[in-house]
């Protein structure tokens, strides 16, 4: 039988936890209530005018009106993604008024891709909500003098044509789909690394490069307009914003799949409240049947979801990128 006094104590210590316990869901709750409470900036990992940048902008409204403070996009490029990314896991405020437009390059390719790294993505970011999954679309300038992926073939095989693929920069999906296309094929095309889409689209229309694997919102209007010449797409099935574009398999290459992803994250150490009022405010938007409208007209479904599935994806991508990074022999300088 224990002494009255130590009862006493456990009684006393039980009385503390519960009051702890009693007093944790008001401090949640009012974590998440206060925030947020100032400018959120919104860092995108490339420069402007590329896919990710579109995004971000066309969240940018929405995130403003639902929150309640201004919004300003940073697009801070560099090193694949690496720069932009790697301010936001290490350099920024772990409370939910930096977030970052998460691409799959700098999420799960550039740690194989690159000797080392300034940044963890697995440790450094929480990652928030999914919200894209896009096909690229292998694309020339109407100069190359081809409409199909045979004829682009045996150009680039028999006639052993000297052509260059564009990419937003190494590590990105752009370069990894060349380099896989290379490997796949038996070709050499070579890489020209750009700072960001934009830059790298600009060189493709004006002809200085011939290819490019792109992500289908930055080029879309190009290829609707007959700027640029599309010759497939690299999903399992046709695009139905391109519908009369082939995919690779139809075209010729079996088992050439590929796709891009971005999603939002925070820092490590950002309040669960606060990540839990971000996936719902992002989710809230991508429920509305005007915006899923918008987002699907640039080749991407709705996606959504909870921050558990967003981590999940940026793990078991990063083994199956990996992989794909070391078979197809692509490396950064």
């Amino acid at each position: 039988m224990r002494p009255r006094s130590t009862v006493r104590r456990l009684a006393v210590f039980s009385g503390i936890a519960l009051a702890c316990v009693a007093w944790a869901a008001p401090i949640q709750a009012l974590a998440q209530d206060a925030y947020p409470s100032k400018t959120i900036r919104f860092v995108v990992p490339y420069p402007p005018g590329g896919p990710t940048d579109l995004m971000a902008r066309m969240l940018q409204t929405e995130l403003q009106t639902r929150l309640g403070v201004p919004v300003v996009i940073d697009n801070k490029g560099g090193a694949g993604g690496n720069t932009g990314s790697a301010d936001v896991a290490k350099q920024a405020p772990a409370d939910g008024h930096t977030i970052l437009l998460a691409a799959s390059g700098p999420m799960a390719v550039n740690s194989t891709l690159y000797k080392s790294m300034p940044f963890n993505p697995l440790t450094d970011l929480v990652p928030v909500v999914q919200i894209s999954s896009f096909p690229l679309v292998l694309e020339v300038n109407p100069k190359v003098g081809v409409k199909t992926l045979k004829e682009f073939m045996n150009l680039l095989k028999v006639q052993k044509a000297d052509l260059s693929f564009a990419s937003a920069g190494n590590g990105t999906p752009q370069h990894l789909a060349g380099e896989l296309f290379n490997a796949q094929m038996d070709t050499t095309m070579t890489h020209v690394p750009y700072r960001g889409a934009g830059p790298a689209l600009n060189d493709l229309l004006g002809g200085q490069v011939g290819v490019m694997f792109d992500i289908m919102a930055s080029s879309l209007s190009y290829i609707q307009t007959g700027k640029l010449t599309p010759l497939a797409v690299t999903s399992a099935k046709r695009s139905p914003t391109l519908p009369t574009v082939p995919t690779m398999a139809e075209a010729g290459v079996p088992g050439f799949e590929f796709t891009a992803w971005h999603g939002i994250a925070v820092r490590a150490g950002t309040p669960q409240p606060i990540v839990d009022k971000l996936n719902s405010t992002l989710n809230a938007i991508f429920q509305q049947p005007d915006f899923q409208k918008k987002w699907e007209a640039i080749g991407t479904p709705v996606v959504g979801g909870t921050s558990a599935q967003f981590g999940e994806l940026i793990k078991k991508e990063t083994v199956r990128l990996g992989k794909l990074v070391k078979d197809s022999g692509a490396t950064v300088d």
